[in-house]
């Protein structure tokens, strides 16, 4: 697999500063400074992992010292019983037999958390093992969870990083209306997509589900979004892991594995790309960074929203 350089840090790092000095200004009066909410969303195999990585680092090795949290919205993933629980409630419904969707996580437990960290409270951050029930993934015990706010200086920024991070719910009418276009291409032999495979019911679910996301979303200060020139580089870019994966391990994903589960995401990039690209944080203006990367997850545009 091609080597992922991280060139997005470089734009990156100078916008987080600069929204998190903006955040500090608010306080000047004297009160306690709570910590700054950024969401990144990254479009699967982007390099968003290696971005995080040099993020982490770098904010918490800077002068002076900036305390930072990363989480991953899929270690708030539902427990494996409360999954198995949602795949036989809806039961027809391909996209939510297993973990990944919106409507598949436990959003209570994620605005508690962040709740938590908001008010400088001490605070455990969920750990989800996805290698448990064969794959299928449980919710770590609560002994391995990460603990910030005990001992050590107050956590001043907070990182939320995830494919569907900042994904916002469309009216229903914009649903149908995109759900019609994709059927409709799919009947004239001429679609790419596979919003158009799915029945209207089962991404009503997924996106109903949304709303409920809406509330982790509105705690944003700031966004950064690594979106690509085509979406379809998803498929690319998981298939060069996959390989990576096996030639290093001795196993992983078959090439038609890959390409089954990404299908099964790709319709949430079909409907919520455009609603990302339009800006997610409320009321923020120049508080959102796009960039947008090429098939060689270099990047091509930079657009602050």
């Amino acid at each position: 697999m091609p080597q992922i350089i991280d060139d997005k840090s470089e734009h990156c790092i100078p916008f987080i500063l600069e929204c998190l000095e903006e955040h500090r200004r608010k306080y000047d009066g004297g009160e306690e400074v709570p910590p700054f909410f950024l969401g990144l969303n990254g479009v699967q195999g982007a390099g968003k992992t290696t971005l995080v990585s040099t993020l982490h680092n770098t904010l918490t090795t800077s002068y002076p010292l900036i305390t930072t949290a990363i989480v991953s919205i899929d270690d708030f993933y539902l427990t494996h019983e409360d999954q198995v629980a949602l795949a036989k409630s809806n039961p027809t419904n391909p996209i939510l037999q297993h973990r990944g969707q919106p409507s598949t996580h436990d959003i209570p437990l994620l605005v508690s958390t962040f709740a938590s960290l908001r008010d400088g409270k001490p605070s455990k951050i969920p750990v989800y093992d996805k290698s448990a029930f064969s794959g299928q993934g449980d919710r770590a015990p609560e002994s391995t969870w990460t603990s910030v706010n005990e001992g050590q200086e107050k956590v001043q920024v907070v990182v939320l990083e995830g494919w569907c991070v900042g994904f916002r719910p469309v009216s229903d009418e914009a649903l149908e209306e995109k759900w019609k276009r994709a059927v409709a291409e799919e009947k004239k032999g001429s679609y790419d997509g596979q919003l158009g495979k799915l029945k209207f019911e089962d991404i009503k679910t997924v996106n109903d589900a949304l709303k409920k996301y809406d509330e982790v979303t509105d705690m944003f200060d700031a966004f950064i979004h690594i979106d690509a020139e085509d979406t379809h580089y998803v498929y690319d870019w998981r298939l060069q892991q996959e390989a990576a994966l096996r030639q290093s391990k001795g196993s992983g994903m078959t090439d038609e594995q890959v390409i089954h589960f990404v299908n099964g995401y790709y319709p949430a990039y079909e409907i919520y790309t455009d609603v990302l690209r339009s800006g997610v944080v409320k009321d923020a203006k120049g508080r959102q960074l796009r960039l947008v990367v090429g098939k060689d997850r270099r990047v091509k545009e930079v657009h602050k929203i």
